[in-house]
């Protein structure tokens, strides 16, 4: 582990079943050239070996561009490749036995999904941040719960940590988001999906940069 949660920016999540395995690599690093501030590796589909190797190559990836690598719900895969922290969900290992796993330098998120007792609880178990959504209708996650913006308001005004938003996340409606308290965007279709992956990535990015303008 050697990257800092860096304190807004896109955060680029990745998804097996849009990537194709061999052209991972080089969409990430599309993603990380066009400003993705953290990426996370989330793999629903392949063998245990598989996802340890491409978690591998990843990580050097992203010493090299000194990006921290999450790790989506995996404790043990996370550990095991050194990345720099887990995304854990609802059904997932608890932060408690994440950060027991992983250190206390380990980045360790918790998706809170429309619930902010849950994101209260999570800060208070040691979360390194807290991740709220889906905000639109999703590719990715089209039966996801519904979160609104008063959510990321009440958040902020309530917890001193980082906080991501998910879900049909666009350049457009991203702005809003962030105005309203989020400090990362957190995009699956939305630069993964495109054409340019580093011109979809720079558009997210251009959020944050004209808002602290």
């Amino acid at each position: 582990m050697t990257s800092a949660l860096p304190s807004s920016g896109l955060y680029a999540v990745t998804d097996s079943q849009l990537i194709p395995a061999q052209a991972l690599a080089e969409d990430v690093a599309q993603a990380i050239a066009g400003g993705a501030c953290l990426i996370q590796y989330r793999d629903k589909q392949h063998s245990l070996p598989e996802r340890k190797r491409a978690a591998a190559r990843l990580l050097r990836l992203c010493e090299q561009q000194g990006v921290p690598l999450i790790i989506n719900d995996d404790v043990e895969l996370a550990r095991e490749t050194g990345a720099d922290g887990v995304h854990l969900g609802r059904h997932d290992a608890s932060i408690s036995e994440a950060r027991e796993r992983l250190g206390a330098t380990a980045i360790i998120g918790a998706s809170c999904y429309n619930r902010l007792e849950s994101a209260v609880a999570a800060a208070r178990a040691g979360a390194s941040y807290i991740a709220f959504g889906r905000f639109f209708p999703s590719h990715s996650k089209p039966d996801a719960v519904q979160a609104d913006l008063e959510l990321l308001t009440q958040a902020r005004a309530q917890l001193d940590l980082p906080i991501a938003a998910i879900g049909g996340i666009t350049p457009e409606n991203g702005r809003q988001l962030v105005e309203a308290g989020a400090n990362l965007l957190a995009v699956i279709h939305g630069v993964f999906g495109q054409a340019d992956i580093e011109a979809a990535a720079r558009r997210y990015a251009d959020c944050f940069r004209t808002l602290a303008t």
